[in-house]
């Protein structure tokens, strides 16, 4: 019997930049899935916790531009229609319903903080979790989950990195895909 598996790369995404884009790639070059579901939060409570952030349909309107194209990836807006803050069980728990496997991908500086996720008890016998390399980060997951490594040369980029830079499309197109860079322009505060 062939198990149909999903791979559920979540995120804020605010903005999705080409070291999402890489690790997207990896993935889907991976074997491991039939489709890759990238979930745009609706509502990134801990993200919110630390400042602004862009509104969810900005968001999705980004990764779509920045992700729709890739092999085997669809970008999702469960997360955006769902009410309250966006917890990463609750779309896995939405995807076994469709799916026989579903496999979180998480970059290696999150894998620590598995254990503090929402039920991350539950979670934990739900998933199985690939871990995509980091620069300067050690993957280490928490006793109990199983992982395993996604192959991939690590991109030293984040979103946070991006949005401290000076916003001008010659500045950002160094780091963000050319269809994100007028959307991310727009959404300007």
């Amino acid at each position: 019997m062939n198990v149909r598996r999903v791979g559920l790369f979540g995120g804020t995404f605010d903005p999705p930049h080409f070291g999402h884009v890489a690790a997207l790639r990896a993935a889907a070059e991976s074997g491991r899935y039939e489709l890759i579901e990238v979930a745009v939060a609706g509502d990134p409570y801990l993200k919110r916790l630390e400042g602004d952030v862009r509104d969810a349909t900005v968001r999705l309107a980004m990764a779509e531009a920045a992700f729709g194209d890739l092999d085997l990836v669809e970008v999702s807006d469960r997360e955006i229609c769902r009410d309250g803050p966006s917890y990463t069980i609750d779309s896995v728990r939405e995807l076994l319903a469709d799916w026989d496997e579903v496999d979180l991908i998480v970059g290696a500086d999150l894998a620590e903080q598995l254990d503090s996720w929402h039920e991350a008890d539950e979670l934990r016998t739900l998933v199985r979790v690939g871990v995509v390399p980091r620069p300067g980060a050690k993957t280490i997951v928490p006793d109990g989950w199983v992982s395993y490594e996604i192959p991939m040369d690590p991109v030293d980029l984040s979103s946070s990195y991006v949005r401290q830079l000076d916003p001008t499309s010659s500045n950002l197109s160094q780091y963000l895909p050319a269809a994100v860079v007028p959307l991310y322009e727009g959404a300007r505060g």
